[in-house]
């Protein structure tokens, strides 16, 4: 028998369940805790203590709906936090039987919300649809090729395939047509004249668009270049137009364009609170958003974390055991790899000056508890697109948008202390375009730029997500591949060898092929990253010795 997936309010109203079950203890542990006062009414542990237990059921409470639960604990939080800030009160004789007053109210308010948990009154409008996109690394992009010229459709098929897209062609704008209402592609690219209709390509976009309503990514391709042709091709949806014939090469570039949105990696967000059912509670809003989320209740891991996880965000609350939240985020801030890294406080705390006070220190933003989940995803979208484009622009290369020369060694650092600690494989592999300087000298710098972009294109979009892949400079590549043997990584490298000779390229001298050459290292020989990268650059010297084109592991 299947097990069906908890859906969005299932998995809500088991974190509600989980959180009443366990508030009756939590109560009575925190009641003790104030028991320890009647003796020592200036113990600041102990109030500071009572203080952040209120400060979590406050927000827990708030963000699960259980509204008079969140009012009592922000009036327990007052109290206390007035004893922190006025010493003399804590003297005072009827202290103490307010506090205990407080926490009769709060377990009178529990047994309440608990009465009508089957309620759900936490569960906001956002989570009607009940599926979000999934994290997965480079899924197939399937473009779907209409036009009725066979070898057209063979040579753009082929060429676009050695780019990791899945191609289907279609010689009829019907038959094109019924795939698409079977199933739709992430893009389409479709000829305009047909022979029995000069307009046929645009004409079935059109019809398409009016019947679903949605919008399918298309490249038009022709060979008319008058105004009505290109004018009839804007309206019916599309994103670019090519004369005939066209280049692959510029295909592929648009094909990015148009499918970039729908596969960009997911944000990576970091959830700190010591609260582990509320931390849960808000990266499930996220994580409903298409985002990938960790939690950490204890905020002396932070650093391993940030080192592990490599978020784009960190969502953190302000009161914590250990550290209070600004402490953990001067710590941040004070290690120059964090600098930019954004921090939002996400908290129960109302007081606006608190607030401002957070914000100055390093926070990006400041957002109350309970929070609506629209406003939370929209929050941290926001600044995590922000940080990743920062971020590129220090440690990606300006031509191919790979990962810098700088930036690759420091991720091959890394990627070696972690494959050491778990003993885990891990190869490197350097790459060289073969006989580069031939290709500037003979068709142009433009031209081998273009080379250059393909080869990037190949290795980044055919290479595993959790690959690393590098510009070291010029017409160098590096390649970190994790959990491979040396025989595995020389398969892999090799199909793409094969795939990136048989790209065709253009210039006004003609077209052309090229190929490449590499080296192959393994951690298990170098357990240094200085000489694993010289016996991989002495594996590729190997490959071009030999006669080029080919791939050699290290001897």
């Amino acid at each position: 028998m299947t097990t069906q997936p908890e859906t969005v309010r299932e998995k809500i109203l088991r974190l509600r369940t989980s959180f009443m079950e366990q508030l009756p203890e939590r109560i009575r542990q925190a009641r003790e805790q104030m028991h320890l006062l009647y003796g020592q009414p200036d113990n600041l542990v102990v109030i500071e203590e009572l203080h952040r237990f209120f400060h979590g059921i406050k927000g827990t409470g708030r963000s699960f709906g259980m509204r008079e639960l969140g009012v009592a604990a922000a009036q327990a939080e007052s109290w206390t936090a007035r004893l922190l800030e006025s010493p003399e009160k804590r003297q005072l004789a009827d202290w103490m039987e307010q506090m205990e007053k407080y926490f009769d109210l709060l377990t009178s308010m529990g047994d309440k919300s608990a009465l009508s948990l089957s309620s759900m009154e936490a569960a906001p409008s956002a989570w009607q649809a009940e599926s979000m996109p999934q994290d997965i690394s480079h899924p197939e992009r399937r473009i779907y090729l209409c036009d009725d010229d066979p070898l057209i459709l063979e040579q753009l098929s082929y060429q676009l395939q050695c780019f990791g897209f899945k191609m289907e062609t279609f010689r009829d704008p019907e038959e094109f047509l019924a795939a698409v209402r079977t199933h739709p592609p992430d893009a389409a690219i479709m000829d305009i004249i047909f022979p029995d209709d000069p307009d046929a390509g645009t004409n079935a976009m059109a019809a398409l668009q009016s019947e679903s309503g949605a919008h399918i990514p298309t490249i038009f391709l022709s060979g008319r270049s008058d105004f009505a042709a290109r004018l009839a091709a804007v309206r019916a949806g599309g994103d670019a137009y090519f004369l005939k014939p066209v280049r692959a090469m510029d295909l592929v570039s648009v094909l990015d364009t148009v499918t970039a949105k729908q596969h960009s990696d997911p944000f990576r967000i970091l959830v700190v609170d010591d609260e582990p059912t509320l931390a849960e509670y808000h990266a499930l809003i996220l994580q409903e958003a298409g985002m990938v989320t960790r939690c950490l209740h204890e905020p002396t891991q932070i650093l391993n974390q940030l080192r592990e996880f490599r978020s784009d965000l960190v969502l953190m609350d302000m009161y914590m055991p250990t550290c209070h939240g600004q402490e953990l985020a001067r710590i941040i801030r004070q290690i120059p790899d964090y600098v930019g890294l954004p921090i939002v406080f996400l908290s129960g705390e109302t007081d606006r000056k608190k607030q401002d006070s957070a914000m100055r220190i390093a926070a990006e933003g400041f957002i109350t508890k309970p929070v609506i989940p629209e406003a939370l995803i929209s929050a941290v979208t926001i600044r995590a697109e922000r940080m990743r484009s920062l971020r590129a622009l220090m440690t990606r290369d300006s031509l191919t948008g790979l990962f810098n020369h700088t930036t690759t060694a420091q991720m091959l650092d890394n990627a070696m202390a972690n494959a050491q600690r778990q003993g885990d494989l891990l190869c490197f592999c350097m790459i060289d375009i073969d006989r580069f300087k031939s290709v500037n000298d003979t068709h142009g710098h433009p031209v081998g730029d273009q080379v250059i972009m393909a080869l990037a294109r190949i290795l980044q979009q055919r290479l595993r997500h959790s690959d690393v892949v590098g510009r070291f400079g010029g017409e160098e590549f590096a390649v970190i591949l994790h959990n491979v043997s040396p025989e595995r990584a020389a398969r892999l490298i090799n199909i793409l060898r094969l795939d990136f000779s048989r790209v065709q390229f253009h210039s006004t001298r003609g077209s052309f092929t090229c190929t490449f050459s590499a080296g192959i290292a393994s951690l298990s020989r170098h357990p240094h990253s200085d000489a694993l990268r010289e016996a991989a650059d002495n594996a590729l010297y190997q490959a071009k010795n030999s006669g080029r084109n080919r791939v050699v592991i290290e001897e």
